[in-house]
């Protein structure tokens, strides 16, 4: 289908909902197909709660034979479908279609097998991201991405968003953790991305796949890669007396040539937020803290330790704590992990947001944050996964109050747009979904557009998967030119315009 079709076909046909629910119960359990208003309205957003849809329908399969079904009934029908992991996503990429079908995962959650001499574990995409480390500890191995929402979400998230974690500095995000995606088109057809072998024939689409919000396809089985569970693994925990010396300090350790199992900071506010929450012995005098973790070998840990000790000093620190047992480490790394809860307890909502930077501009960024705080009369939290740059700012609001969301968005919108001026991008880690819609206008050219929507034809000439998420239209970043005095994009008859 060409983008002209494409752009004929956005505004999908309505569906009679009886009709439809009677084609999806002949292909599942009566109790996977939810279609009354009261069932469907708990799936009506994902972590970003300030968007919301109802779908027409909701379904639950229970293996890929009757996702296959879904798909394909959903195909001839020209029903529009939202694939959802556990909802953990902040980004609303597991919003639903108002026209469309919901099609919950969460089934599909059964982990295949863990192949210790391989060092590999098969999944479904329903699958927890820590039940896979549950499952491979016994063998000595673990799954290195670790969100913080781990406890909750899932591969098949973490696949469609490209997830990271506290820990994604030494070993990568999922794209680097991943081997093998099992998917399905809109059509119902086996895709298979990436092979458990080293490579693979052909041309390497898996990196293509993941991170790609559901609008390609719908996972139905993931191969992992394992690793050996660090005989140790130490935390330093460092205090600043500024947010500036502190970035500084991120950009000292990565400059020794330190690569930190991982490194994050929190600024005064986001600290003091935690402590209250989860005990965890943070320092509330510190305008910044800094977590910098090393593991491997009790020989390599131990030098590592000191040198990091060295560099923080350097770049004045002023009181640096190394954890003493496990319990202390675990400790330190729950207080950050606490830290979107913990904005929770201080106002009626909070909107976090995810642009990465260039680690030396760290403290710039901090400063400037602050500066948009006074300017949008907002609180804000700041925690960064500061080795790769990943800011994650946590705007304090309450939608009760007029026009407290309002400057809540225009707050984050600003703090994406300064990402990009930066040198960095508008998403780390969440996704664009629709929360970063507009703010994919500032980074990306009309030509970048025309590709990204050039890909997602090439698998899904309907335009049914996940529609309307990731890749903004010309039509909108022409209104987004407009409200931020950009004048550089133009229509172009090979984009949708709708």
């Amino acid at each position: 289908m060409s983008p002209d079709s494409l752009r004929a076909s956005r505004e999908f046909a309505a569906v009679d909902r009886r009709l439809l629910a009677q084609r999806l119960r002949r292909a599942l359990p009566a109790d996977a197909v939810l279609v009354d208003d009261e069932s469907v309205r708990p799936y009506e957003c994902d972590g970003l709660a300030t968007y919301r849809r109802v779908p027409l329908a909701v379904v639950l399969p229970q293996d890929e034979a009757q996702v296959q079904a879904v798909l394909r009934i959903c195909a001839e029908l020209g029903v529009p479908v939202v694939a959802r992991g556990a909802g953990t996503g902040l980004s609303g990429g597991a919003m639903p279609h108002a026209q469309g079908v919901l099609m919950s995962l969460a089934r599909l959650n059964r982990i295949v097998r863990v192949d210790p001499l391989a060092r590999i574990a098969v999944v479904q995409p329903g699958v927890r991201n820590l039940s896979i480390s549950e499952a491979a500890k016994p063998h000595g191995l673990y799954y290195a991405p670790d969100p913080s929402s781990q406890i909750a979400c899932t591969i098949g998230g973490n696949v469609a968003e490209n997830a990271g974690g506290v820990h994604c500095l030494k070993y990568g995000l999922t794209l680097h953790n991943v081997m093998r995606v099992r998917a399905l088109s809109i059509d119902g057809e086996v895709l298979e991305f990436g092979s458990e072998a080293l490579d693979s024939a052909g041309l390497d689409l898996l990196a293509l796949v993941i991170g790609s919000e559901g609008m390609l396809a719908v996972v139905t089985e993931v191969t992992v890669r394992l690793l050996p569970l660090p005989q140790v693994a130490r935390c330093v925990l460092a205090s600043f007396a500024s947010v500036v010396r502190a970035g500084e300090a991120v950009a000292g350790v990565i400059s020794a040539g330190i690569i930190p199992a991982g490194m994050e900071m929190m600024d005064k506010a986001a600290t003091a937020a935690v402590e209250e929450f989860v005990h965890a012995g943070y320092p509330l005098d510190a305008e910044a803290i800094l977590l910098v973790e090393s593991d491997g070998t009790p020989e390599v840990v131990e030098d590592e330790i000191a040198l990091i000790r060295q560099v923080l000093q350097a770049h004045g620190a002023h009181d640096i704590r190394v954890s003493r047992d496990e319990a202390e480490r675990l400790r330190f790394w729950a207080g950050r992990k606490a830290a979107f809860p913990a904005a929770g307890r201080l106002a009626a909502d909070y909107y976090c947001m995810d642009g990465t930077i260039p680690r030396k501009r760290l403290g710039e960024m901090l400063e400037s944050i602050a500066a948009m705080a006074q300017r949008y009369g907002l609180r804000c939290l700041n925690v960064f996964h500061a080795g790769d740059g990943n800011l994650h700012p946590l705007i304090l609001f309450d939608a009760g109050q007029p026009g407290e969301q309002e400057r809540a968005e225009e707050f984050g919108e600003a703090i994406l747009r300064h990402s990009v001026e930066l040198g960095g991008t508008v998403s780390g880690e969440h996704g664009v979904g629709v929360e970063k819609l507009g703010a994919m206008c500032a980074q990306f050219t009309e030509a970048e557009l025309e590709s990204f929507f050039r890909v997602k034809l090439a698998f899904d000439g309907q335009g049914l998967l996940n529609p309307g998420k990731a890749i903004p239209t010309l039509n909108r970043c022409a209104e987004y030119g407009k409200q931020h005095v950009r004048g550089d994009v133009t229509t172009h008859p090979g984009l949708p315009r709708f």
